[in-house]
């Protein structure tokens, strides 16, 4: 049964700073990592791949019940040419049906393709393994305390994990033995003495969070001049996951309250009626809301939280905490969000963004002066901030109003109004600038990777940047 399959070797060259001319994507209800949107006289398309394709094995390496966030990874980091081996939609689904071994078929077909790659992904024994990241750990305290000690070594940068009991609180939230101290509860401690780190566990009681990394991920991150933190690192080893609830609005709704903590500025879950949708769906009283529908509701106001729910028209998809994973993420100092991309599958909506290899990898750190006039409705646009951070940023965007025409983005960050830097200044100041400028306004503004760049940087954002 299995001859007439036929895998089809593609080999992807692009030029530098453009695109492959394809999306990798996984969709709900079907089984694979699949090609579409190919481009017409794309590379994806005169190498040969056709809307639907399932990709078996990227630069030799068989991927296909590898996580998607890895695959889309692995051709991302694969340089400027990819060999991908595919099978058809129709041999694909026959292959599933019949219990075909996809590793098997095909083998001969990729054959030497390792040679080609450019940019190899770690190997272990020919298995493909992840890229090596940072790991967070969440150690919880037992009676013989952590079960780890720590020791520095001469000319290394920061504390080592030693003597790790097998049984202890460190080794069962995935500690390893010569892990190298990063941070503790969010802060990093690679400059502490011993002394020090050691008293900011004790201070921490009987919960503490580390970002560790080994060997290899040292030497993976200074090889790539890559800085290790937070951000990158892995979630797999944390016990307490946020929770993704699709809710069927029903006739009286989805049959729940949402409040808004005035002290935290937390969304939280209320009143959620027994036999409800959303009781069904598992959502709980006093649940903290995390997103809607892929969007971040931290920083946002009660009413424009409510406001997305109800944009949802047959359904809506949220991400919830319980109090205690919420406590977790804070001990960290990261945003459950992080969860929602980097180890939970995505709603279909926000797929293509996470797995998007079309758009052009160059990246643009300049800043933009958008100019715009008021309309009937104002300036088309709203400014939030994330409550203990710094910096103002814009979002609900109207599509053609003065913003958007002007070349305002959602998601960018504030930087001056009026010619006036507004980093350092608060919500009700800025506000008031904007509603003082009457019919004209003029704001420097970047987008969130460029804010983060220059603040990483220290560079000072200044209107001479922008083109």
């Amino acid at each position: 049964m299995t001859s007439i399959l036929q895998p089809r070797e593609c080999k992807v060259t692009k030029k530098p700073q453009k695109s492959y001319g394809f999306y990798l994507r996984i969709e709900k209800d079907t089984a694979g990592h699949l090609i579409r949107n190919v481009e017409e006289n794309s590379p994806a398309e005169k190498a040969g791949l056709k809307d639907g394709d399932r990709v078996l094995r990227v630069n030799g390496v068989f991927v296909d019940k590898e996580e998607h966030a890895q695959v889309v990874e692995i051709v991302k980091n694969s340089g400027n040419s990819v060999v991908l081996l595919v099978l058809d939609d129709a041999s694909y689904q026959k292959a599933e049906k019949e219990g075909v071994n996809l590793e098997e078929l095909g083998q001969k077909a990729s054959t030497g393709q390792q040679q080609e790659q450019q940019s190899p992904p770690p190997m272990a024994n020919g298995a493909i393994t992840a890229v090596p990241q940072p790991r967070l750990c969440y150690l919880v305290k037992e009676e013989n305390g952590y079960g780890f000690s720590l020791k520095t070594t001469e000319g290394q940068k920061g504390l080592f994990i030693v003597e790790l009991s097998s049984q202890g609180a460190a080794a069962k939230a995935g500690v390893q033995n010569n892990d190298r101290l990063i941070e503790i509860n969010g802060k990093n401690v690679e400059n502490d003495t011993h002394e020090e780190v050691v008293k900011k566990v004790k201070k921490s009681e009987n919960h503490v969070m580390f970002l560790l990394s080994n060997e290899e991920t040292d030497h993976y991150y200074t090889s790539q001049k890559m800085v290790l933190s937070k951000e990158s690192a892995s979630l797999r080893l944390l016990p307490l996951k946020p929770r993704l609830i699709e809710i069927q609005k029903g006739k009286n709704g989805y049959g729940f309250y949402l409040r808004m903590e005035q002290n935290t500025g937390d969304h939280v879950i209320k009143d959620v009626d027994s036999g409800s949708s959303a009781a069904k769906a598992g959502l709980k009283d006093n649940d903290i809301l995390v997103a809607v529908n892929g969007e971040q509701v931290d920083g946002l106001d009660h009413e424009s939280v409510v406001g997305k729910i109800k944009h949802s028209e047959a359904k809506t998809t949220l991400l919830v905490v319980d109090k205690e994973t919420d406590a977790m993420y804070k001990l960290a100092q990261i945003s459950p969000f992080s969860y929602y991309y980097k180890a939970q599958d995505p709603t279909p909506a926000k797929m293509e963004e996470r797995a998007e290899l079309h758009t052009e990898q160059k990246v643009n750190h300049k800043p933009r002066i958008c100019k715009m006039v008021k309309g009937p409705s104002g300036f088309g646009f709203s400014l939030n901030m994330i409550k203990n951070k710094p910096g103002l940023f814009i979002n609900e965007v109207q599509n053609h109003g003065p913003a958007d025409t002007a070349g305002v983005e959602n998601n960018d960050f504030l930087v001056e109004v009026n010619g006036v830097n507004v980093m350092n200044e608060s919500y009700d100041k800025v506000v008031a600038r904007i509603q003082d400028s009457g019919d004209r306004l003029t704001l420097l503004v970047c987008s969130k990777d460029a804010y983060k760049y220059f603040q990483g940087q220290n560079i000072p954002i200044t209107a001479s940047m922008a083109d």
